[in-house]
């Protein structure tokens, strides 16, 4: 008899353990996290901080959702079904410009990524050799530093919409192309041309080291959710560096949301990925610490969409960067 008393206090001891443990956990506040695309190592570090349990142990429960291959990042937010999203420094102005209500919380990438690349077969070794020719160009968010950076030499160039793949390049379609140092720079060579085979014209080398990825969300989420975004992304810089000393681990779970995911996964191509992004959340010598958005850089995306006649602020820095002080 007292075998069973004890062993009935002992299961309800773990009932009301576990269901305690639920509870908490339940009621832990929570935050949809959408990156601007699909899962690859560009987003590593959310990755990991949501597997290692950094969100949690900050006290708020993560969410990560990927748009579609054919859907906007922004109808997410715009719609309610993430608190937060990650877009190109650009692209945040350019939308807040038109009316969209998003404030940036935190500036993950500190640099530019962007590159226009040629074969050296082609006989461009110059910038002021693409006069003339045809660029392939990405849109969304991709187009505007290189168009600026063309735009200000006055050079006259064909540009290519871009939608897939770097096969147009590949079979000498167009003169150049526009890439990203981190994805289709890469997929170039793995394509089968070496890097010696290439002539590479970074925008930051010409005076465009506009950041990119940066943390956005709507000024009414920011207003009714400081605290949890502060969490957030305090918990993502902690993903980040935990990607950076662990960099097997991350690519392995990089591997997994991709696979998840359906996302064609090429393991090396990742490690390249993971590799430049990390370098480019370093600041440098920019004066502010990661995570932060530097005036100076803000300025420089201002000065690049009203040369293109995109936009002519109708905000300033602090109405459109809110730190999460």
């Amino acid at each position: 008899m007292k075998s069973w008393k004890h062993l009935i206090l002992k299961t309800g001891i773990v009932i009301i353990i576990l269901f305690s443990s639920l509870s908490s956990q339940a009621q832990l506040p929570k935050l949809v996290f959408a990156p601007q695309w699909l899962p690859q190592a560009q987003f590593a570090g959310y990755y990991v901080a949501l597997e290692k349990g950094f969100y949690k142990e900050a006290g708020i429960d993560v969410e990560i959702v990927h748009p579609s291959a054919n859907k906007q990042v922004t109808s997410l937010l715009a719609s309610g079904k993430a608190d937060v999203i990650s877009l190109f420094l650009v692209t945040g102005m350019t939308l807040k410009n038109q009316g969209m209500d998003i404030v940036n919380v935190g500036q993950i990438s500190q640099h530019s990524a962007i590159l226009i690349v040629t074969k050296k077969s082609r006989g461009i070794s110059q910038l002021s050799q693409l006069n003339g020719k045809k660029i392939g160009i990405w849109k969304s968010g991709f187009d505007e530093v290189p168009k600026a950076l063309i735009a200000e030499r006055k050079y006259k160039v064909e540009w290519i919409p871009i939608l897939s793949t770097v096969n147009l390049f590949m079979h000498d379609g167009i003169d150049a192309m526009t890439v990203m140092l981190y994805n289709e720079y890469d997929q170039i060579i793995n394509c089968g041309l070496n890097e010696n085979e290439l002539n590479v014209f970074p925008a930051s080398r010409y005076g465009y080291d506009v950041p990119e990825d940066g943390l956005y969300c709507l000024k009414s989420t920011y207003a009714n959710k400081k605290p949890e975004l502060k969490k957030f992304l305090q918990a993502t810089l902690k993903g980040w560096d935990y990607a950076a000393k662990n960099k097997d681990y991350t690519i392995s779970v990089v591997l997994k949301r991709m696979q998840q995911a359906h996302v064609p996964a090429n393991k090396v191509h990742q490690e390249w990925m993971l590799n430049k992004a990390l370098e480019l959340i370093r600041p440098g010598n920019k004066g502010v610490k990661t995570g932060e958005l530097k005036e100076a850089d803000f300025l420089e995306a201002v000065n690049i969409l009203y040369s293109r006649n995109r936009i002519k602020p109708k905000y300033t820095f602090t109405d459109f960067y809110q730190p999460l002080k």
